[in-house]
C-alpha cells in the first residue's frame, strides 16, 4: 500500500495543486477498508505521523496541514484519538530534539488543530509541560500532585463499610476470653463453645478469630496443655490449609529489610509442627531466606576461608600502613554487614528447644552440612536437647567418682525423643544429633566432657569379657558408631577449643582404651581430612600453623620453657598441625632436636600419642628419598627424625607399639633403612650404645657385669633409664614384637645384600648391613639385660628351631639364646644350692657342671642338625655350643676395669669433700651415692671372680671331648675357624676380643688335638679375603680380632721365661704332630722360643704382604677395610722396621692418589699415616725382632732361622715331620691287616715319606722302582746303615736352608708357610713307629741307588709341574734344593720335603687337599700339597715303601745363566740394599757354618745314646721334619762315602731348580734381591758343607 511508505514527496511539492487531493483520496480508501482492521488502522497512523512530521521538519505550513485534517476526521469516528496518539508520539521526540524550530512547529500544529482534538484527551497523553506551554494548564507541579491524589483516592483508599456487619465488641469479648487466668476448671473445650457463641453473636470472621488465638498463644506460651487442644478443636472448622497460611502471613508480615521475627511466633510454630497441626513443607515456603541464597553463602563462607588460608601463607613484604588500612576496612565491613534475619534457623532453634528432633532433622538435611549448627544459638539448643537426652544413662555409668554434678531436667513434653537408659539407646537418636553437631560441640565442653566419658565407660564394658554373642555383635556395632563420633565430631571439636588441656586429657581417658590402631587411624583423619571439611576449621588450620611459625622462629635453647608453654598451648587443640610443622622443621634443622624436645614437657597425654603418630606418619612419608643424591649415605631427614625420635621417647611417656611396629612391618616389607630409628630409641631408652669407636678401657668395662659396663663401658654416662627401658620392654613383650624383630633383623641383614642392595651403592650395601647388624646386635643386648629369664625362655625358640624354620643365620640365633643358656643354667645352678647347703668349693663346682649339663645337653643334641654330619668328626657339638654359648663376662674378670672404676669414685669422693660451695646434705647425698655404687662395683667383681672360676673348672673337665680330628688336625682348625672364630669375631666388638681369649684359653687348657701354632698360623697368614669381604664396621671388629691375636703372640715372642712357661711344653706347640689314632710314648718336640721368633716375624711379614696388596689394589673396600684394619692393628704391628716403612710408603701413595678422588679413603690414610709415623719409635730392626744365629744344639732351630722367609721354616719343618708321622700311622693300619710281616716295610714307608714329598706327586711310579730295590739290597747293608745314622751330615745343610729361606721371595713364603702348617701336622710318631725306623735305618747303600732312579722321573714331572708354578715360588723352591744338594744326602729329603714340592697356587692346593680326603680320611691335616700327594700315593702302593729321590740335575751352566739374568733386574731395581743384604749373609753364612760343625756331634751324640737307631728318630722329631729323612740321609751318604759326589748331586738338584724358576713370572723387587743373595749363599754353603763332611768322617 502506498501509505506504508513515506508520503511522496512531489505531493508535497504540488501541495495545493494535487498533493493535498491525492493524501485526502488516500485516506478515504485506507478509511473504507474494514477487512484489515488493524492494519488499516496503523496505515491511517502512519499517514497522519507522516504529515505532521513534514510540519514539524517546516515542509508543510501547519495552517495547510490544519484545513486536511479537519477533513480527514470526519472519515472514521476514531480518527481525533489516532490524531492524538500522533500528537502524543511527535511530543516525546521534539522534546528530545535540540531544535527549537522544530518544536515551536509542533506546538503550532497542535495549537492550530485544538479544535479537532478534545482537551481531555489531550491532557491525558500528553505531556504536562506541554499542556502547560499550550495553554490547556496553568502550572504542572500542580498537575502532578492532583493526579497522584487521584490516583490513590482511587486505587488504595479503602472505603469505611462493613460488610459482614461485624462489631468491635465481639473482638473485645473474645480477647477478654482468651486472655482470663486459665488456672482454675476452665478446659479448652469451654472456651471453644463459648468462642462459637461470640462468632455467632458478633458476626465474627472465623479467620480473623484464629489469628487473634494465635496472637494470645504467642503471648501466653507456658499453657501449652490449653492452646494446642483448642487450636486443634478450632481447626476442625476451617479449611486444613489456613492455619499454615495464617502463620505463613505472619513470618511474612516480618520480611521486612528490619524487620525481626520474635522468637515466640517460632515457639509457636515449632510446638503446632510437633503436634502435627501443620506441615512442615507446607510452612517453609513461607520462610526466608530460600534455600539457594543459604547454599550460596556457604559456599562464599568457604572461599573466604581459603583467601584467609592464602593471605597467612603468603610472604607479606608489604608496609605496616597498608596492613593497617586492611584491617580497618575489614573493620567497616564487619558493622555494615548485619546478617538478615534467618528465619529457618530461627524456627529450627524452637523445633530444638521443644524438643522436636525429627522436624528440626529434616530442615537441617535441607541445607549444606553443619551450616545450621555453626550458629551458636542453634549448636546449644542442640547440645541442650543432648544433655536431657543423655542425662540418665550419664548419672548410672559416666558420673566420676566423688563428682556431684548438677541434674539436668528433661523436657515436658511427652514427643521429645526418648532418654537413654542403656548404650544401646544411644543409637538411636543420641549419636545422630551429635554428628549434626559436628565441630560445634566446642560450644558446650561439659557436654564434650560427658560424652567422652560414656564412651569410657562403654570402652570399659566393651572389653570385659563377660558377653554373649549377641551382645558381643552390638558392642562392635556401637564400637564402629563410637569411632565414628570420635573422628567427626570430638576431635575436630576439639580443634575449636580454645586451649582446653582438661578436654584433651579427659579425651586420651577415652583414647588409651582404643588399641593404637584405631586411635593412630583417627589422628590421621583428624590431620589429613577433617581440616578440610569446614571452614572454620580451614581457618584454624592456617591460624596454628601461623602460630607455630612465629614460635619456632623464635625457639632456642635459652627460652625453651616460655616457648614450650606457648607450644604447649597451641598443641591442646591442634596437635597434628603443630608437630606436623615442628617435624618438619626438625627435618631441615637438626639443631632445633634439642630445645624442641626439651620444649615439649608442656604437653597432654594426648598429644604425646599424637606425636608419636606424627613422628611414624613422617617417616613413612613415600615422597621422601631415603637416600642422598649420591646414593652412598641414608638421608639428613631421616637421621634428623630418627635421632628425635629416641630423645623424645625416652624423655616422655610415648607409647612405642606404634613405632616398632612401623619398622617390623618395613623389615618384612625388606626395608632396612628404617632400623636407624630402632637403633637411636634402645640406644637413647636403654642406654645401649653401638658404637665401633670404643677405646679398649670401654670394651674392657663391656666384659664386666651391669654395673660396670653402665659405669665404664659407654661414652655418655648413662643415668636414669631404668623407667625408659622397661617403658621399651612392656612395649615388645605386650605386642609380641620382642622375637619377630629380632628374626627380622637378622634375615634382613642378608636380605640388605641379596634383595635390597640390588642397584645400590656398595658403600650403601656395607652401611645398611652395619646398620641393621648393629641394631641386632643392640637390640639383643637389651632383651638380653632386661628380660627375666621367664620371658626370654618363653619367647625365645630352641637354637635348631631357629636356624632350621625361621632361617636366622647361626652367629645370630647363639647370639639370641646365649642370654637364655646363661639365665637357665644360674637358675638350675640356684636350685640345686638351695636344695643342698653344701658350702664347699667343690660342691658348688660340681653342682655347677651339672646345672650347665642339664642346660647344655639338649643344645648339644640340637646344634647337630647344623652342620653336615662330617663337621662333626673334627670337633664335638660340645665343643660348638661352648664357644657359641660363652661370653667375655664367663672367660675373664676384668680387674683392671673394676679397679679403674673404684679409683674414679674414690677421686670424686674426695672431690665433694674437698668443695666448699656444696650444701652438706648434698654433699652427704653425693657421698652415699658413690659408697653405693663403690659397693656394687666390689660385690659385682667378686661374683665374677667365683663365676669365671666354675666355668673355667667346666671347661677343663670337657676339654678332651672337644677336638676329635678323626680326619686331619688341619681340617680340625679349618673346621673350629670357619664354623666358630671367623663367624664370631666380626660379630661384635666384645665378640672380637672373646675369640682371641678363647683361642689362648683352648690353648692353655692343653686341649687334645689343637695346634695352636696352626691357628695362629692360619689366621695370620693370608687375610686379604677376610678383609676384602668385611663391611666397614666388620673390618674394625675383625681388626680388634687380630690386635688381641697379636697382643697374644707378642707377650709370648717378647720374653722367653713367658714363652717357657705358657707354650714351653704345651701340646699347641709340638712340632711333631701325632695321627689322633696313635699312642705316642715318647714325649714330642716342642718349637723351641728361637724359632717361635722366627715364626712371628714371617707372620708379620704375611700381615704386611697382604696390607701392601690390599692397599695396591685400587678398591675401594679393600683399601677402606685393611686401612681401619691396620689402624686397630697399631699397638702391636708393624714393629719390624722395614715392614713399618713399606706400609707407611704404600699409604703414603694412597695419601696422595685419592686426596681429590675419596675424600674419605684419603681421611682414613692420613689419619693412619700419622698413627703410623708415632709408632716409628717402637719399631725394631728386624735382627732383634728374630736372632738369625740360632741356638746351636737345636737342628731345626738352625734349619729355621732367619728371614721371613725363614720364619715359615721352623713350622714348615714341625709340620712335615707330623706329615711324616701321620702317614706312617695311616700306612701301617692297613699294613696291620694285610700282614705282620709288611710291618718293616712300614716302617721304612715311615721314613721315606718326607723324601716322597720331594718327589712331587711322581713319587708314586719311582717308589715302585725303588721299593723293589731296597727289598733286594736291604738284608746285607743293615748294619752300615746304623753306622752312618750317627753322622749329622745332614745338619749343615739345613742351617744352609735357614739362611735360604730367610730370603726367599716373600710369596713363596707364604705359600712355604702354609705347607709347613700341614706338614707340621703330619708326624706324630708312636714307639712302635720308632722301632720300625730302627730298622729301616739299617738299610744302608740302598738309597744311593735309589736316589738316582728316581732323580730321573722326578726331574721330568717337577720339571713339568714347575712350569706352572709363579715364578717366586720356583726360585724359592730352586734354592732351597740347591742348598740342599750341596749339603748333600740326609738334609736333601728334609728341604725337599718342605720345599721341593714347588708351592702351588692355592687352588689347586685346595682341590688336592680334597682329593687327600677322599684317599685317606686318617691323615692328619696340613698345607703342603706335596705331603698331601705323596701320602695318597703311599696309600696306593700300600704295602711298598719308598725313598726320597733328589730331584733330576740340570748342568751348572744353565744355573748360572740364570742367576746372572737374576741379579741383573735386581741390581737395576736397588743396588744399595743388595749391598748390605750381602754382607749381612756373608756374615750369617759363616756363622751357620760353625754353628753346624758343632750341631751334628750334639746329634750324633744324642743318637748314640738313644740305643742307637731309636736315638736317630727321636732326634729327628726334635728336629720336626728333618726327622726321618734325616735317617734316609745318612743311608745315602754312606752310599756315597765322598763329600764331592754329594755337593755334585746338590748341584744338580738346584739347577733343575732354576731351570724351572726361569720360566717363570716376574719377580717382585725384594723377592729378586733375595734370590741373587740365597744364590750366592748356596754356593758358599757349598763349601762349607764339604768341610763339615770331612768332620763327620773323622767324626765316624
Amino acid at each position: 500500500m502506498a501509505a506504508a511508505g513515506a508520503l511522496p514527496a512531489e505531493w508535497i511539492k504540488n501541495w495545493e495543486k494535487s498533493g493535498k487531493s491525492e493524501f485526502l483520496q488516500l485516506c478515504r480508501t485506507l478509511s473504507e477498508n474494514k477487512s484489515h482492521e488493524n492494519v488499516t488502522f496503523r496505515d491511517i497512523q502512519q499517514a497522519l505521523y507522516e504529515l505532521a512530521n513534514h510540519v514539524v521538519k517546516g515542509n508543510l505550513k501547519h495552517d495547510q496541514a490544519s484545513n486536511v485534517l479537519s477533513d480527514v476526521i470526519e472519515f472514521r469516528d476514531d480518527m481525533s484519538s489516532i490524531l492524538a496518539d500522533v500528537f502524543c508520539v511527535l511530543d516525546i521526540e521534539t522534546s528530545c530534539l535540540e531544535e527549537k524550530s522544530k518544536r515551536d512547529h509542533f506546538t503550532q500544529l497542535v495549537l492550530a488543530c485544538l479544535y479537532l482534538v478534545s482537551d481531555t484527551v489531550l491532557k491525558e497523553r500528553l505531556d504536562p509541560e506541554t499542556l502547560e506551554s499550550l495553554g490547556l494548564i496553568k502550572q504542572s507541579q500542580q498537575f502532578n500532585q492532583k493526579s497522584v491524589k487521584i490516583k490513590t483516592k482511587l486505587f488504595y483508599k479503602q472505603q469505611k463499610f462493613n460488610l459482614l456487619r461485624e462489631e468491635n465488641e465481639g473482638y473485645a469479648k473474645l480477647i477478654a476470653e482468651l486472655g482470663q487466668d486459665l488456672s482454675g476448671n476452665i478446659t479448652s473445650d469451654l472456651i471453644l463453645e463459648n468462642i462459637k457463641s461470640l462468632i455467632g453473636c458478633f458476626n465474627l470472621d472465623p479467620n480473623r478469630v484464629l489469628d487473634i488465638i494465635l496472637e494470645v498463644y504467642e503471648c501466653r506460651p507456658e499453657y501449652d496443655e490449653f492452646f494446642v487442644p483448642l487450636i486443634e478443636s478450632y481447626m476442625y472448622m476451617c479449611e486444613p490449609q489456613t492455619l499454615c497460611h495464617i502463620l505463613g502471613f505472619k513470618f511474612k508480615f516480618y520480611q521486612e529489610p528490619n524487620g525481626e521475627t520474635p522468637s515466640s511466633l517460632y515457639r509457636v510454630a515449632a510446638v503446632l509442627l510437633q503436634h502435627n497441626l501443620i506441615d512442615l513443607e507446607d510452612l517453609y515456603v513461607h520462610l526466608l531466606p530460600v534455600d539457594n541464597a543459604i547454599l550460596e553463602e556457604h559456599k562464599r563462607e568457604i572461599v573466604e576461608a581459603k583467601q584467609i588460608v592464602r593471605k597467612l601463607t603468603m610472604v607479606v613484604l608489604s608496609s605496616e600502613k597498608t596492613e593497617e588500612k586492611e584491617k580497618e576496612k575489614d573493620k567497616e565491613e564487619e558493622k555494615t554487614e548485619k546478617p538478615p534475619d534467618n528465619q529457618k534457623l530461627g524456627l529450627l532453634e524452637a523445633l530444638l528447644k521443644v524438643g522436636d528432633w525429627q522436624h528440626a532433622q529434616s530442615i537441617m538435611d535441607q541445607m549444606p552440612p553443619f551450616y545450621a549448627t555453626s550458629h551458636k544459638p542453634i549448636a546449644i539448643a542442640l547440645c541442650q536437647l543432648v544433655h536431657v537426652t543423655i542425662e540418665p544413662l550419664y548419672r548410672r555409668v559416666g558420673v566420676p567418682k566423688g563428682a556431684k554434678g548438677s541434674p539436668i531436667s528433661n523436657l515436658q513434653n511427652k514427643r521429645a525423643p526418648k532418654q537413654a537408659e542403656s548404650f544401646e539407646d544411644l543409637r538411636k537418636e543420641v549419636f545422630n544429633m551429635l554428628c549434626y553437631l559436628g565441630p560445634h560441640l566446642s560450644h558446650d565442653p561439659i557436654l564434650f566432657a560427658k560424652v567422652v566419658r560414656l564412651g569410657k565407660a562403654f570402652m570399659k564394658e566393651f572389653q570385659s569379657d563377660g558377653n554373649k554373642q549377641e551382645d558381643k555383635e552390638k558392642m562392635e556395632i556401637l564400637f564402629s558408631c563410637l569411632l565414628n563420633i570420635t573422628d567427626q565430631v570430638l576431635l575436630p571439636s576439639l580443634t575449636l577449643m580454645d586451649c582446653n588441656a582438661c578436654m584433651s586429657e579427659e579425651l586420651w581417658g577415652m583414647f588409651k582404651t582404643f588399641p593404637y590402631q584405631y586411635r593412630y587411624r583417627l589422628y590421621g583423619q583428624w590431620k589429613n581430612e577433617t581440616y578440610n571439611s569446614h571452614p572454620l576449621l580451614v581457618k584454624v588450620k592456617a591460624q596454628t600453623i601461623d602460630r607455630a611459625k612465629y614460635i619456632m622462629k623464635r625457639l632456642t635453647k635459652e627460652n625453651v620453657k616460655p616457648s614450650g608453654r606457648q607450644i604447649g598451648k597451641l598443641s591442646h587443640s591442634n596437635p597434628t598441625i603443630l608437630f606436623d610443622y615442628i617435624l618438619s622443621q626438625i627435618q631441615k634443622y637438626d639443631n632445633l632436636i634439642t630445645p624442641v624436645v626439651d620444649s615439649l614437657k608442656y604437653l597432654t597425654s594426648l598429644n604425646y600419642d599424637v606425636l608419636a603418630y606424627c613422628i611414624i606418619e613422617a617417616l613413612a612419608n613415600p615422597e621422601k628419598e631415603r637416600m642422598k643424591h649420591d646414593d652412598t649415605t641414608i638421608s639428613s631427614w631421616l637421621q634428623s627424625l630418627a635421632s628425635f625420635c629416641g630423645a623424645v621417647f625416652r624423655k616422655y611417656p610415648i607409647e612405642l607399639a606404634g613405632l616398632l611396629q612401623y619398622v617390623a612391618n618395613q623389615l618384612k616389607a625388606g626395608k632396612s633403612f628404617d632400623l636407624l630409628i630402632l637403633k637411636e630409641v634402645v640406644q637413647k631408652m636403654a642406654g645401649i650404645e653401638i658404637t665401633e669407636e670404643m677405646t679398649m678401657e670401654q670394651l674392657e668395662a663391656m666384659t664386666g657385669g651391669e654395673q660396670l659396663k653402665a659405669e665404664g663401658g659407654y661414652f655418655g654416662q648413662i643415668r636414669n633409664t631404668k623407667k625408659s627401658s622397661q617403658r621399651l620392654k612392656d612395649a615388645l613383650l605386650d605386642h609380641d614384637l620382642a622375637l619377630p624383630l629380632c628374626l627380622l633383623m637378622a634375615q634382613q641383614r642378608n636380605g640388605v645384600i641379596f634383595q635390597e642392595g640390588g642397584e645400590k651403592h656398595l658403600k650403601l650395601v656395607g652401611k645398611l648391613y652395619d646398620q641393621c647388624h648393629d641394631t641386632l646386635v643392640q637390640f639383643g643386648g637389651f632383651l638380653a639385660s632386661n628380660l627375666s629369664t621367664e620371658d626370654y625362655i618363653k619367647r625365645v625358640p630352641s637354637i635348631d628351631v631357629l636356624c632350621n624354620e625361621f632361617h636366622t643365620p647361626h652367629d645370630a640365633a647363639f647370639f639370641l639364646s646365649r642370654p637364655m643358656y646363661a639365665h637357665h643354667i644360674s637358675s638350675k645352678y640356684d636350685e640345686l644350692k638351695k636344695a643342698e647347703k653344701g658350702n664347699k668349693q667343690q660342691h658348688k663346682v660340681h653342682k655347677y657342671i651339672t646345672s650347665c649339663e642339664l642346660v647344655m645337653a639338649p643344645v648339644h643334641d640340637a646344634v647337630i642338625s647344623l652342620h653336615l654330619p662330617k663337621v662333626w668328626d673334627d670337633i664335638s657339638p660340645q665343643f660348638y655350643a661352648t664357644f657359641w654359648s660363652l661370653t667375655m663376662y664367663d672367660l675373664a674378670v676384668p680387674h683392671n676395669s673394676y679397679d679403674r672404676e673404684v679409683n674414679k669414685l674414690k677421686v670424686q669422693m674426695k672431690a665433694i669433700d674437698d668443695n666448699q660451695e656444696m650444701p652438706p646434705n648434698k654433699k652427704k647425698k653425693e657421698k652415699e651415692r658413690c659408697t653405693a655404687l663403690q659397693d656394687k662395683l666390689l660385690e659385682e667383681e667378686k661374683k665374677q671372680l667365683e663365676h669365671v672360676q666354675r666355668v673355667l673348672q667346666r671347661l677343663k673337665l670337657e676339654k678332651d671331648n672337644w677336638l676329635l680330628a678323626k680326619s686331619t688336625k688341619n681340617e680340625t682348625i679349618t673346621k673350629f675357624l670357619q664354623l666358630c672364630i671367623f663367624p664370631r669375631c666380626i660379630f661384635s666388638a666384645i665378640d672380637a676380643v672373646y675369640c682371641a681369649h678363647f683361642v689362648e684359653l683352648v690353648h692353655q687348657q692343653k686341649t687334645p688335638n689343637f695346634s695352636t701354632l696352626l691357628c695362629y698360623d692360619r689366621v695370620f697368614s693370608d687375610i686379604i679375603y677376610t678383609v676384602a669381604s668385611c663391611t666397614e664396621n666388620e673390618a674394625s671388629r675383625y681388626g680388634r680380632f687380630l690386635c688381641c691375636m697379636l697382643e697374644t703372640v707378642t707377650r709370648w715372642h717378647s720374653d722367653r721365661n713367658i714363652y717357657e712357661k705358657e707354650c714351653g711344653n704345651y701340646p699347641g706347640f709340638l712340632t711333631i704332630l701325632r695321627a689322633t689314632g696313635f699312642d705316642g710314648g715318647n714325649k714330642a718336640d716342642q718349637l723351641d722360643y728361637e724359632n717361635f721368633r722366627h715364626v712371628v716375624h714371617k707372620w708379620h711379614y704375611k700381615l704386611t704382604k697382604a696390607s701392601v696388596h690390599c692397599l695396591e689394589t685400587g678398591e675401594y673396600t679393600h683399601i677402606r677395610n685393611i686401612l681401619i684394619v691396620l689402624t686397630k692393628i697399631l699397638p702391636w704391628y708393624p714393629k719390624v722396621l722395614n715392614l713399618g716403612q713399606a706400609l707407611e710408603r704404600r699409604v703414603h701413595k694412597i695419601c696422595q692418589e685419592e686426596k681429590e678422588k675419596r675424600p674419605d679413603l684419603y681421611a682414613l690414610a692420613m689419619g693412619y699415616s700419622g698413627q703410623l709415623k708415632s709408632r716409628k719409635p717402637y719399631m725394631v730392626p728386624e735382627n732383634e725382632f728374630h736372632h738369625k744365629d740360632p741356638p746351636a744344639r737345636n737342628a731345626v732351630a738352625a734349619t729355621v732361622q732367619n728371614g721371613p722367609g725363614g720364619a715359615g721354616l721352623p713350622a714348615s719343618l714341625t709340620i712335615n715331620a707330623a706329615k711324616l708321622e701321620e702317614s706312617t700311622t695311616e700306612e701301617t693300619d692297613k699294613l696291620k691287616e694285610k700282614t705282620q710281616g709288611a710291618v718293616k716295610v712300614i716302617n721304612k714307608a715311615a721314613n721315606a715319606t718326607p723324601k716322597v714329598t720331594t718327589s712331587n706327586g711322581n713319587s708314586a711310579s719311582n717308589s715302585k722302582i725303588i721299593k723293589e730295590k731296597d727289598e733286594k739290597e736291604k738284608s746285607g747293608k743293615e748294619k752300615d746303615k746304623e753306622k752312618k745314622e750317627k753322622t749329622p751330615a745332614a745338619i749343615p745343610e739345613a742351617k744352609a736352608l735357614g739362611k735360604d729361606g730367610k730370603d726367599k721371595p716373600k710369596e713363596e713364603r707364604a705359600n712355604k708357610d702354609d705347607k709347613t702348617r700341614e706338614i707340621k701336622e703330619k708326624t706324630p710318631k708312636s714307639d712302635k713307629e720308632k722301632e720300625k725306623a730302627k730298622k729301616e735305618e739299617k738299610t744302608p747303600k740302598e738309597e744311593k741307588s735309589k736316589t738316582v732312579v728316581t732323580n730321573a722321573e722326578s726331574k721330568f714331572a717337577a720339571e713339568k709341574e714347575r712350569e706352572k708354578e709363579p715364578s717366586r715360588e720356583k726360585d724359592v723352591a730352586k734354592d732351597m734344593k740347591s742348598k740342599e744338594n750341596i749339603k748333600g744326602g740326609e738334609k736333601l729329603s728334609v728341604a725337599g720335603s718342605l720345599k721341593s714340592p714347588v708351592p702351588r697356587s692355592e687352588t689347586s692346593e685346595s682341590e688336592r687337599e680334597q682329593k687327600r680326603r677322599k684317599v685317606d680320611t686318617h691323615s692328619s691335616p696340613s698345607h703342603s700339597s706335596t705331603v698331601k700327594d705323596s701320602l695318597s700315593e703311599l696309600k696306593d702302593s700300600s704295602g711298598k715303601h719308598y725313598i726320597n729321590h733328589t730331584a733330576p740335575a740340570l748342568s751348572k751352566s744353565k744355573e748360572r745363566e740364570v742367576e746372572k739374568k737374576d741379579l741383573d733386574k735386581s741390581r737395576e731395581r736397588s743396588r744399595e740394599r743388595e749391598k748390605k743384604d750381602e754382607k749381612d749373609r756373608k756374615e750369617r753364612k759363616r756363622d751357620h757354618s760353625n754353628s753346624d760343625r758343632e750341631v751334628p756331634q750334639d746329634s750324633t751324640k744324642r743318637r748314640k745314646e738313644e740305643n742307637g737307631t731309636t736315638g736317630s728318630s727321636k732326634h729327628s722329631k726334635s728336629e720336626s721334619p728333618s726327622d726321618s729323612p734325616r735317617s734316609n740321609e745318612k743311608e745315602k751318604e754312606k752310599n756315597k762315602s765322598k763329600s764331592s759326589g754329594k755337593e755334585k748331586g746338590d748341584s744338580v738338584k738346584t739347577e733343575k731348580m732354576e731351570k724351572s724358576s726361569s720360566g717363570s713370572k716376574k719377580e717382585s723387587r725384594h723377592d729378586k734381591e733375595k734370590t741373587e743373595k740365597k744364590e750366592k749363599r748356596d754356593s758358599a754353603g757349598g763349601k762349607e758343607e764339604k768341610k763339615h763332611h770331612k768332620s763327620s768322617d773323622k767324626h765316624r
